[in-house]
């Protein structure tokens, strides 16, 4: 098995899921005691939320650098971001590392076509819908047609996971919310929801909405562990 790097801390509240993710797994796959080969790197999200809303996304992408390089040091053998919306910067990882790094919107993509949908809902940060970084892997890669709030609706999404989701604030009113905007989406054609946060999983489950979602934290460990054994 392979080892599997994690930068994580973005927030903490889901980069422990990835943890527990990762062995599950593995424990599903091989039983008994065992459990998955890693090392996690994390970061204060304090300075990587400051820098976010200075919208200085280089200092965002020289700390991600710092962090991969560090992993690659105490021998990870691949590296995962840990969350959604700092893959804006992940040029900055694997361009400067020299072990593969796997994308979340890559994993997700591979997960959606399996499914056979077709036209998918995106929740997350105001960046994750707005900027292309994840859309377009999404769209060129895997052929999707991607459905996003409208801008009132984006900004409440992106209100709750930074004022309360981060912080480990999980409200049934803001629950109520979000199943409000994804059966919005669904109205407009939406077969299935990402939750391209990796806390939004922490509020919202399948058992919540009349459509599949799509766990891209859990997606994405699970690949990883894949991937940690087949290589």
């Amino acid at each position: 098995m392979k080892t599997i790097g994690l930068i994580g801390g973005m927030s903490w509240e889901s980069s422990k899921l990835y943890y527990e993710f990762l062995n599950t797994k593995v424990k599903e796959l091989f039983g008994g005691s065992h459990s998955a080969t890693c090392v996690m790197v994390s970061v204060d999200f304090a300075e990587i939320e400051r820098l976010t809303f200075k919208d200085d996304w280089d200092a965002i992408g020289a700390l991600m650098k710092a962090a991969a390089q560090q992993l690659e040091r105490a021998g990870a053998d691949i590296i995962l971001l840990c969350t959604n919306t700092i893959h804006l910067v992940s040029h900055y990882i694997y361009e400067n590392v020299s072990i593969p790094f796997m994308h979340i919107a890559t994993t997700t993509g591979e997960s959606i076509q399996k499914a056979g949908l077709k036209k998918v809902a995106l929740l997350g940060t105001k960046f994750t819908m707005e900027k292309d970084f994840y859309t377009k892997t999404l769209m060129n890669d895997f052929g999707l047609d991607i459905l996003i709030p409208d801008t009132r609706d984006r900004q409440v999404v992106h209100d709750i996971i930074y004022n309360e989701l981060v912080k480990g604030q999980f409200t049934n009113t803001s629950k109520q919310i979000i199943i409000e905007v994804i059966k919005e989406l669904q109205k407009q054609g939406a077969q299935g929801v990402i939750l391209g946060c990796t806390e939004l999983p922490l509020l919202i489950s399948k058992s919540d909405v009349d459509i599949p979602i799509f766990d891209t934290g859990k997606i994405h460990a699970h690949t990883a562990v894949e991937w940690s054994i087949n290589k």
